[in-house]
């Protein structure tokens, strides 16, 4: 079976520059161990560097387990990461109420931003399987 490229190793590079705060890990799927690494600061920088060979192996990852579709992940965690209080990102998946809401709320005070870094993977892969 093929898998198809719903992750990008750019865009996961790109989030390693801002690893040591969990970012590309939260973009793989790993949302636990994004959360370790944004408060340890990567592992006191140790395993952000170890990442940095692991990103291709985290990629595959999520290209088989997330479902490809008409939504772009790279675009939605682009835009959560760098507009997420805004509630750009939901807006993108057609969320347009929530991201209303975020955009008058700072992201519902942060709070809504975090969840969507534990989430945002699965909530584009239910989009795409037609079940969002």
């Amino acid at each position: 079976m093929q898998t198809q490229d719903t992750h990008s190793k750019a865009i996961g590079y790109l989030l390693w520059i801002f690893g040591f705060l969990g970012s590309h890990r939260f973009y793989y799927g790993k949302p636990v161990t994004g959360t370790i690494w944004f408060f340890t600061l990567g592992l006191l920088f140790v395993g952000w560097i170890i990442d940095l060979f692991l990103i291709p192996s985290m990629d595959r990852e999520a290209d088989q387990r997330y479902t490809a579709g008409g939504l772009d992940y790279n675009v939605a965690w682009i835009l959560l990461t760098f507009l997420g209080v805004f509630g750009v990102h939901r807006m993108y998946q057609g969320k347009w109420i929530t991201g209303i809401l975020y955009l008058f709320t700072g992201g519902l005070f942060m709070l809504g931003v975090l969840y969507d870094f534990w989430t945002l993977n699965e909530q584009v892969s239910e989009r795409n399987a037609g079940r969002g």
